[in-house]
């Protein structure tokens, strides 16, 4: 069978890629087109139409000056569709562009199924008609979401979380820990902070300096920082210049679940780190800082739906970690909340315990498994319905 997939940033590149593995293995005769990054083309053994660096815009302002691009990402992969008539187009996030390649497929007769839902349960609900109408099925990964969508009157399942695996496969080939610091030239008796700003540049700009900020006033432990693939090293290098006093951050590129796991506590900006951040078991705060964020905490309650926006914490339904939103994320704050965290003390035990429940409720199902076999199941469920004679 034939699969066109669209993954739009980094985290989605990851868990992409690995339901591509498992199609291969699940489907022998499986073939693949997709707008992604570099872990899709080595799973699928081809390169992407577009390359998700290309399409990463952020921001309204961004959006609009960038439209006649993103446009033409569009067209690129309508006709895609039009010309290949794929098995499958399977959507991962990325919800503005993906909901809109979802119509333009469903109205050619092309099945569409999302792998990673649009967090339709935190802000622009209205997506959910537009799922509904469009997509065949939603496999989700994250397991309050069956209950938000069945408010909707549309069953999803929950298949597993990607992450849990994700790390487990990394975690087999973690090189010692002083290997590690010998690797990235770190002090061997220092204990760490992980700074982990985001993987699109607007977020690291937003979030780095007050990050560094924060964690430069804990002379007794070494910070370094978890750079985003595709991000080119001048944008990490200028906002460490800009800021710096005495001895620089080292920034450390293609090994972030290593430096979180050898890290004491990190700095994480909210999105798919946190619980990267919570499945490796190293305690954090969450920061997720925008420009004008006086103005945005006014607006805040009204667009947003959710009592919290980290994963920790929206998956257990409570206060796993901590989280400073928009004007709260200034260095003064983030150091407040990092320091118990830098000891043993009963808020890094109470993290740790949330954690434990994070990964109870999240289970060990091989996610990308069951979700590539429950799509295989259902084309050719479908396309032997749709052969069936009628009476």
């Amino acid at each position: 069978m034939k699969y066109f997939l669209i993954a739009g940033e980094a985290s989605g590149d990851i868990h992409a890629a690995q339901l591509i593995k498992e199609l291969k293995q699940q489907d022998k005769d499986a073939s693949f087109g997709f707008l992604g990054g570099d872990l899709m083309e080595q799973a699928a053994g081809c390169k992407p139409i577009i390359h998700y660096k290309d399409m990463a815009y952020m921001g309204f302002i961004e959006v609009i000056k960038h439209l006649q691009e993103i446009l033409g990402f569009m067209r690129t992969a309508e006709n895609h569709i039009s010309g290949e008539r794929p098995d499958a187009v399977i959507l991962i996030d990325y919800p503005s562009f993906n909901l809109k390649v979802a119509k333009y497929a469903f109205e050619a007769g092309v099945p569409v199924f999302y792998f990673i839902s649009p967090k339709v349960w935190a802000w622009k609900e209205y997506r959910v008609n537009d799922i509904k109408r469009y997509v065949k099925e939603v496999y989700s990964i994250l397991p309050f979401e069956t209950k938000f969508y069945a408010t909707h009157n549309y069953r999803v399942e929950y298949v597993g979380n990607p992450t849990v695996k994700e790390i487990s496969d990394a975690q087999r080939n973690f090189m010692g820990e002083l290997n590690f610091r010998n690797k990235y030239n770190l002090d061997p008796g220092m204990p760490i902070i992980a700074v982990v700003p985001g993987s699109r540049r607007k977020e690291i700009v937003n979030n780095l300096p007050e990050m560094l900020l924060a964690a430069r006033t804990f002379a007794d432990h070494q910070t370094v920082i978890a750079a985003a693939p595709n991000i080119d090293p001048s944008l990490y290098e200028g906002i460490i210049n800009s800021i710096a006093t005495g001895d620089q951050p080292p920034v450390i590129h293609n090994d972030t679940f290593q430096l979180i796991h050898s890290a004491r506590a990190a700095l994480v900006t909210s999105g798919t780190a946190s619980l990267e951040t919570a499945v490796l078991g190293t305690p954090q705060v969450v920061c997720y800082r925008l420009n004008g964020s006086r103005i945005l905490r006014a607006i805040y309650p009204i667009a947003i739906h959710t009592k919290y926006i980290s994963l920790p914490n929206l998956i257990n339904d409570a206060p796993v970690v901590d989280e400073l939103i928009l004007d709260q994320s200034n260095w003064k704050n983030i150091a407040v909340h990092l320091r118990p965290l830098l000891k043993d003390s009963p808020q890094r035990s109470a993290m740790l315990k949330g954690y434990a429940e994070m990964m109870r409720r999240l289970g060990t199902t091989d996610c990308a498994a069951l979700a590539a076999s429950r799509l295989i199941s259902r084309i050719n469920h479908d396309a032997k319905f749709k052969n069936f004679p009628q009476q």
